[in-house]
């Protein structure tokens, strides 16, 4: 097996079971089972955004993430699901006039771009990407990516039925602290199983929900809906979609399977977020590494790789791009289980998932409350990860050079500032991204030598062999 079984299976307080270890295939699948409940609403959500079939994405997810686990030995836990840096560059090629081929074929020279850069980081050395992204650049590239779905929360889960959502945050953060054992690493998931319940409970003490549109009109929605469960086939594939007569806007298009079709136009779009995924996967790989205490610089060439080998796969039959999912990154930090094991489940499931309609229809209908009292937190944790990065690196934000590029950023990412370019803007993770980058790298061109040295000291734990275990002991003060 590619796996060491962790105590005998049994999980003790406090402990952490490493990716290269597992518990019992029993709670391996449960934990399996929170990854799926983590990455599925974005991956879901994300494609039918971008005008994509979100069963084959869900499919394809799970294809991409077996094929990552193996390119990474089994070595960096991840889900790839579907990409969010993407939302705006479709809209950007359908405003253009492209339809979902064109979209698909920018996408996989994106994906190609992604895979060629991989290679390059992994004979040239994780040092090219220490050099171009060091910590306070990775850990501002983490923080935003996670406070960026702050808005997602506020403005699309949260305020349907903002109660029941702060009931579900205060069950997350109960049985998350209060339960002990394998109960407590799977909060999450029994957190969404009780604000179901609860959910279905409302509904029948209290009615359903009320909603006033902007017309004044009231209408009534039940906070559990399975109509769309109950009409949903129990096993079936995506159609194969001819889109020579698609028009963009209607409502009666059905985008299923298609070729990409490669548009240099729609290419232009889309090739700057390229810069967007190394910092996002360079940053999972160090969150990563920040949590295991575990130095990855060896696979950080490998799992870009092997995410531009996932994207080129999904989006090569028609489905969106996958990237390194921020939302199984808070999962790991709530449970302390990083096992690749549970990646391998979550990836059948989705798999599973992407043959039946039933089954993603019944995920599908999980109340937004409920998905808000547990983002809320998720969410918040993912932007932490990036403070505790750079507390774990001794970043001096006392020092301009560290300082000044990561607020940019950060409150580009968190604000979802956009710069236009034509039909085209930058925005969000994106644009935040490329500034901290760029912003950094040219504030070093004109920066004394005595603050580039004061900057350069934060650059040990990667760079040095053993340094997270002695940072480990000096932060609890041994």
């Amino acid at each position: 097996m590619m796996w060491t079984l962790h105590n005998n299976g049994e999980l003790l307080p406090g402990a952490v079971v490493k990716p290269t270890e597992r518990l019992n295939w029993g709670r391996t699948i449960g934990l399996g089972a929170q990854h799926v409940v983590a990455m599925f609403g974005a991956t879901f959500v994300f494609p039918l955004l971008m005008g994509l079939n979100p069963q084959l994405a869900v499919m394809m997810s799970g294809i991409a993430t077996i094929i990552f686990i193996f390119a990474t030995k089994h070595r960096v836990p991840s889900y790839l699901g579907s990409s969010a840096s993407f939302v705006g560059v479709a809209t950007a090629i359908y405003a253009a006039g492209g339809n979902p081929a064109d979209v698909t074929g920018a996408l996989f020279v994106v994906g190609l771009t992604l895979f060629m850069v991989g290679l390059v980081i992994h004979f040239a050395g994780a040092k090219v990407v220490h050099k171009a992204l060091p910590p306070v650049v990775t850990g501002a590239v983490v923080m935003l990516i996670g406070f960026n779905l702050a808005p997602v929360v506020a403005s699309v889960y949260w305020p349907v039925d903002p109660w029941l959502a702060f009931v579900v945050m205060l069950i997350v953060v109960a049985l998350s602290i209060g339960l002990r054992g394998f109960m407590g690493r799977i909060a999450i998931f029994l957190s969404l199983i009780i604000g179901y319940v609860l959910s279905w409970l409302a509904d029948l003490a209290f009615g359903p929900l009320q909603k006033v549109a902007e017309d004044g009109t009231v209408s009534e929605a039940l906070r559990v809906d399975w109509s769309g469960v109950a009409s949903a086939d129990w096993i079936g594939l995506p159609p194969l979609t001819d889109l020579a007569n698609w028009t963009y806007g209607a409502t009666d298009n059905i985008v299923g399977i298609h070729l990409p079709h490669f548009s240099l136009g729609a290419i232009i779009i889309a090739l700057p977020v390229v810069i967007a995924l190394i910092a996002e996967n360079t940053g999972h790989v160090k969150a990563v590494s920040e949590m295991t205490k575990e130095n990855l610089d060896d696979y950080m060439g490998r799992a870009i790789a092997a995410d531009g080998v996932g994207s080129m796969l999904a989006t090569s039959v028609g489905a969106g791009p996958t990237t390194t999912y921020a939302e199984n990154i808070g999962v790991m930090a709530a449970s302390r289980v990083y096992s690749t094991a549970a990646y391998l489940v979550a990836a059948v499931v989705a798999i599973l998932f992407g043959f039946s309609p039933k089954f993603g229809a019944i995920i599908s209908a999980t109340p937004s409350a409920v998905l808000g009292g547990i983002t809320v937190v998720l969410y918040g944790m993912i932007g932490l990860l990036g403070a505790k990065i750079w507390r774990e690196n001794n970043v001096d934000f006392g020092n301009p050079l560290n300082l000044i590029p990561a607020s940019a950023g950060i409150i580009i990412g968190v604000g979802d500032v956009s710069v236009p370019f034509g039909s085209f803007s930058l925005s969000g993770i994106a644009l935040g991204t490329i500034v901290v980058v760029a912003v950094y790298h040219l504030a070093r061109l004109i920066a004394p030598e005595q603050m580039k040295k004061s900057a350069d000291g934060a650059s040990l734990i990667y760079d040095t062999p053993g340094m997270q275990d002695i940072d480990a002991d000096d932060a609890e003060g041994r």
